[in-house]
């Protein structure tokens, strides 16, 4: 199993297209997850109670859904890349925006719009993965994988509640998805296989 990990590994590390994809995606949640702390942003920032914080909580996931609905009708293919660095970035966007606001409709409806770009670079990422890993290794790269995305949500909620113990609940958030937007320009500058990316040449 340690030799099966780590030759895994070895192959992502050295292979700049899944390595960048999974590390945008891995920071990108690290630093961009605002969904620790939605509680003291219902309690005590928009002031919308337990239900609230319920439609809050539903709102990524509804855009998510409806995205994933309207990428079953137009997938994405041509400038793969592109667009999938343009959405982190606008999900960094929506988190900033989120954490600036004072309004709970406005709020609702950058979580949505996050949700929806999130979807998008779920797909274009899982892509990447199933269709730049050889045969034999399919499944050691979908299991390295599946390390990424699990330790950037766990890490990205102790992140979010250290950056708001030190900076306070919405700095935190802005600081995040600064951070995230961070993360998209490095990544577009280091890894042109990526930027110039086209799944269907894949």
């Amino acid at each position: 199993f340690r030799e099966s990990l780590l030759s895994g590994m070895k192959f992502v590390f050295s292979h700049e297209l899944l390595l960048s994809a999974l590390a945008l995606d891995m920071f990108a949640v690290l630093f961009g997850g605002a969904t620790a702390l939605l509680p003291i942003f219902a309690s005590e920032i928009l002031k919308v109670g337990p239900q609230g914080l319920g439609w809050l909580r539903a709102a990524p996931a509804f855009g998510a859904l409806v995205m994933s609905v309207w990428q079953i009708r137009r997938p994405v293919g041509r400038h793969a890349g592109g667009i999938l660095l343009a959405c982190v970035a606008g999900f960094g966007l929506c988190i900033i925006g989120f954490g600036i606001s004072k309004s709970f409709w406005l709020s609702m409806a950058l979580l949505v719009l996050s949700g929806a770009l999130d979807s998008v670079s779920m797909v274009v990422r899982g892509a990447i993965v199933a269709l730049s890993s050889p045969d034999h290794m399919r499944g050691r790269i979908a299991s390295v994988n599946s390390i990424f995305i699990g330790s950037s949500n766990e890490l990205g909620a102790f992140e979010s509640g250290v950056a708001a113990r030190l900076l306070g609940t919405v700095p935190s958030v802005v600081f995040g998805g600064a951070m995230t937007l961070l993360v998209v320009a490095v990544t577009t500058k280091v890894a042109p296989k990526l930027r110039a990316l086209d799944l269907r040449r894949l």
